[in-house]
């Protein structure tokens, strides 16, 4: 199922292998660039993936919901991610939830607190302060973005074991959030974009 054919229709009845396909191929045509690029980590690379590119188009959205839904742990109570890579993504998971009538929330970790009201750092409904969530990432380098997410919602009181991301950069992420406990998943690793042909 080639990304020409995309259809609503087709994104509701794909399977696992074929929204894989799917995604792989708007990643390598709409986020994926070569050159030269400093990353938010401060480091240098030879390439860049700007994964909003994938996760605001409403195919996007929809192949990511999907694809992510079916990695979360059947107890997963809701997602969470820090804004702003995340926000799309976690958006996605929770609305495909609702179309499976197993509906969870969304949180958002923000960065700084909130600098009125509440002054919160996660937005979102109110959850049980053991539930379980399962955090986002679009793309992961060092890993230290998604640790953040997990510190803030841990300091809430909620469980979060598990980090899921779209692409793994092989650049620590993993090594680290292992060495936290964390486990991880990454839908790709980013020789499959490198080694994708264009």
């Amino acid at each position: 199922m080639s990304n020409q054919t995309i259809t609503t229709a087709s994104l509701q009845t794909a399977n696992y292998d074929e929204l894989r396909q799917i995604l792989l191929e708007m990643l390598v045509k709409y986020a994926y660039k070569e050159g030269d690029f400093t990353l938010s980590s401060g480091v240098r690379s030879t390439y860049y993936i700007n994964g909003k590119q994938v996760t605001l188009r409403a195919e996007g959205a929809l192949v990511i919901g999907r694809l992510i839904w079916q990695m979360l742990p059947k107890d997963t109570e809701a997602v969470a991610g820090l804004t702003l890579g995340a926000d799309p993504m976690v958006s996605a998971v929770s609305i495909v939830s609702a179309l499976e009538n197993k509906p969870i929330p969304a949180l958002i970790i923000r960065k700084q607190p909130k600098g009125h009201g509440t002054k919160a750092y996660i937005e979102g409904c109110s959850l049980n302060s053991s539930a379980k969530i399962v955090v986002l990432e679009d793309v992961v380098t060092t890993g230290k973005s998604a640790l953040l997410a997990v510190e803030r919602l841990q300091a809430a009181g909620y469980q979060v074991t598990e980090i899921i991301a779209l692409v793994d950069r092989n650049q620590g992420g993993r090594e680290l959030y292992q060495s936290e406990g964390l486990k991880f998943q990454a839908i790709f690793d980013i020789t499959e974009l490198q080694g994708y042909p264009t």
